[in-house]
């Protein structure tokens, strides 16, 4: 699994998360945290088909509220509900 998001990494312009199950989510909250740190600059998007990742991003609002998540890396990520977005 490492080997091959060292190479997803090196290889990408950009991360595109869709829905999809606990690798999913751990490969976007690792990219995530790599802009944070400052290890990329390349995009993270999310496709939030039909809601999705809803909870998920009312999760992240909440770590804002409560002074986890910054709220200047809040925005890390791009989302849109639909591809042609």
């Amino acid at each position: 699994m490492h080997q091959r998001k060292s190479e997803m990494a090196k290889q990408a312009d950009a991360f595109i998360a869709l829905p999809g199950g606990y690798g999913t989510m751990e490969e976007l909250l690792e990219v995530i945290t790599w802009s944070q740190l400052g290890i990329h600059e390349k995009p993270v998007g999310l496709l939030n088909v039909d809601g999705y990742y809803n909870s998920l991003l009312a999760l992240f609002d909440k770590g804002v509220e409560e002074g986890f998540i910054d709220d200047s890396v809040r925005n890390i990520l791009v989302m849109a509900d639909n591809a042609e977005t």
